[in-house]
């Protein structure tokens, strides 16, 4: 099993671990919920150093993505823009979601999931055929997203004025980078921050600086209930690759308005035009009761299925995304162990900047 340049703290702060990808990760440091308030309300970190980074470079690097890519990759004309895309098999389905950074003309930075890591690195090479590209996977880096309100004004106090000058008017999905430290104001949370790679071996000294900050430390629970109040799917729950994007509430990342010819763009254009039949949605169970991924849901538009569920501790509530008919609205119920409890269908996100969404509660 791998273990992060930061396994050592994650230890000695009394972290749970599990395995997660092949990678020894925390769960959480001790409440669960805690740790999500945490971040909601002040900033937490999260070591995340088991995701994939890959820099692609050479010439045909910006084709080669424009044909990978769901998502147009021709927005990112300014160094340090990053574009959140699916890559799709030729059926449509989802391969994979990941963030792309212009770091140059030929030079991009993407950030995969570490669960789909071999498949990733299996389907770019295969593709890569004919493109002047070459694909360099850097596992020298440790990666920590510290996420938050304060999230951004901690991590400030830890770099140079030189940076902290750059880093400050960031917009978001935009970095900055000084050698082999880079720096996105990119999360996973619904809350502003940053996501933070730098040299493995530097990894620790910046980890014990942000504890210094008064950052505490999180793990891998409460990102799942952060990510999950605020929209954001799951990959291998909410979307794989018998799902499209278009059924998977992603529609939005992908660019279909000109010519470009992506992987799975044609299997898109026939779902298209034979009608999208399921969307992604929300639940928020009425009452009592635990919402968890594979549930039956019972609407009158007919039946659908839950994805992803859990608590949530800003709610005070069982909440879920759901594949439903499209038509789906207003109540509904929830097949839990044979018992049929009523809940309502609901806009995602479950919660904006901290704060409930109006339709929600």
């Amino acid at each position: 099993m791998h273990q992060t340049p930061l396994h050592e703290a994650h230890l000695a702060a009394g972290a749970r671990m599990v395995d997660f990808a092949g990678w020894e990760m925390p769960i959480n440091y001790g409440s669960q919920i805690e740790e999500h308030h945490q971040v909601r309300k002040d900033a937490g970190m999260f070591d995340v150093s088991h995701m994939t980074v890959l820099d692609l470079r050479g010439s045909g690097a910006r084709a080669f993505l424009a044909r990978l890519l769901a998502n147009d990759v021709g927005r990112l004309q300014s160094r340090g823009k990053a574009l959140y895309s699916c890559m799709l098999n030729e059926r449509g389905g989802v391969i994979d979601d990941l963030i792309t950074y212009f770091m140059d003309d030929e030079w991009f930075r993407v950030i995969v999931n570490a669960a789909t890591h071999d498949k990733d690195l299996d389907w770019l090479n295969q593709q890569k055929a004919g493109f002047d590209v070459s694909i360099t996977e850097l596992t020298d880096l440790a990666m920590i997203a510290v996420q938050g309100p304060r999230a951004r004004a901690a991590v400030h106090g830890l770099l140079p004025a030189e940076l902290v000058e750059r880093a400050e008017p960031l917009e978001p999905f935009n970095a900055v980078s000084r050698g082999r430290l880079f720096i996105g104001r990119t999360g996973y949370t619904g809350e502003d921050g940053y996501e933070v790679l730098l040299p493995a071996g530097e990894a620790p000294v910046f980890w014990d600086g942000l504890l210094a900050e008064d950052v505490k430390p999180c793990g891998l629970g409460a990102r799942d209930t952060l990510r999950l109040e605020a929209g954001m799917n799951l990959y291998g729950q909410d979307m794989d690759e018998d799902v499209t994007p278009l059924e998977s509430g992603l529609a939005w990342t992908v660019a279909m308005k000109d010519d470009r010819e992506f992987i799975g763009r044609e299997a898109l254009e026939r779902q298209k035009a034979a009608g999208v039949k399921y969307r992604l949605t929300g639940l928020v169970l009425e009452g009592r009761g635990v919402l968890r991924h594979g549930q039956t849901v019972l609407t009158e538009a007919g039946e659908g299925e839950t994805t992803s569920g859990s608590f949530s501790p800003t709610l005070q509530r069982a909440i879920a995304f759901a594949r439903l008919p499209v038509g789906a609205t207003g109540n509904c119920e929830v097949d839990i162990r044979g018992k049929r409890l009523a809940a309502r269908i609901v806009k995602l996100p479950f919660v904006r900047n901290g704060k409930p969404c109006n339709d929600v509660l």
